[in-house]
């Protein structure tokens, strides 16, 4: 980040301040959400989007300077969605409240990004199509989370799961998890997705002790373990691809 507002004593709130005048003289102060109504949303800059979603200013600045300050604080929309509620509220002028519509708004993203790739029904032919269905929502996230696609006995998905969040470096799944859901749905097989925050898909020991248990036990209930594909920024690591899934046939 360029500069931090956290804790600002009165000088680096006149900074602030003047900062935020010096990119308003640059944009068309007419209200974001009138600028809306009148030329639709796509009109509408990055500063004005997150202003609508911010709803108020603070002591000093309006929203939309308050918007545009903390958007050059971050280094624009990609550094603001790759922050964390704590670091979210850490920001000047950033409470809960503001920090909590500002996830909410992320990830309503996110799930409209990823939702139309597999609907139930939908043949699931190549690990790319995973992937496809995961990128957007998995990439940014700073802890692992775990996914299971749900598929019947021609390998169309019956739905999606989501069975663990962990920490930076471990998801920490254990295969009751995931067979709960599978026996549960009367899946035929199913496909383990989990991210890597570090951007490296490459498995770990971990990830691959994990994939053999996994196999093992689907072998015991008679619930194929189709993959298992490792979801990063760099791109992605299927097992399958690889022939990793040791006692598959």
């Amino acid at each position: 980040m360029s500069k931090s507002t956290v804790g600002m004593d009165s000088s680096s709130l006149v900074g602030v301040r003047r900062e935020a005048r010096k990119v308003s003289r640059r944009v068309n102060r007419e209200a974001p959400r009138e600028r809306l109504e009148r030329l639709g949303v796509s009109s509408l800059s990055d500063a004005e989007l997150t202003s609508l979603v911010l709803r108020t200013g603070v002591r000093h600045l309006d929203v939309l300077s308050l918007a545009q300050v903390l958007l050059s604080d971050v280094g624009g929309i990609q550094g603001l969605a790759a922050l964390s509620l704590r670091q979210l509220t850490m920001h000047f002028g950033l409470g809960r409240a503001k920090s909590a519509s500002l996830l909410a708004a992320w990830e309503l993203g996110n799930r409209l990004a990823s939702s139309p790739q597999l609907d139930p029904g939908v043949p699931i032919l190549h690990p790319q199509d995973v992937h496809r269905h995961f990128f957007q929502r998995l990439r940014r996230l700073r802890e692992e989370h775990c996914f299971v696609l749900i598929l019947d006995g021609r390998n169309r998905v019956i739905r999606e799961s989501q069975v663990s969040v962990g920490t930076l470096t471990s998801s920490l799944v254990h295969p009751r998890e995931v067979f709960r859901v599978a026996v549960r749905d009367a899946a035929a097989s199913l496909i383990l997705v989990h991210n890597h925050p570090s951007g490296d898909p490459a498995p770990s020991r971990q990830d691959l002790d994990m994939t053999r248990r996994l196999v093992e036990v689907g072998h015991l209930l008679g619930i194929r373990l189709v993959d298992h594909i490792i979801v990063a920024e760099s791109g992605f690591y299927s097992f399958r691809e690889h022939d990793c899934l040791e006692g598959d046939s």
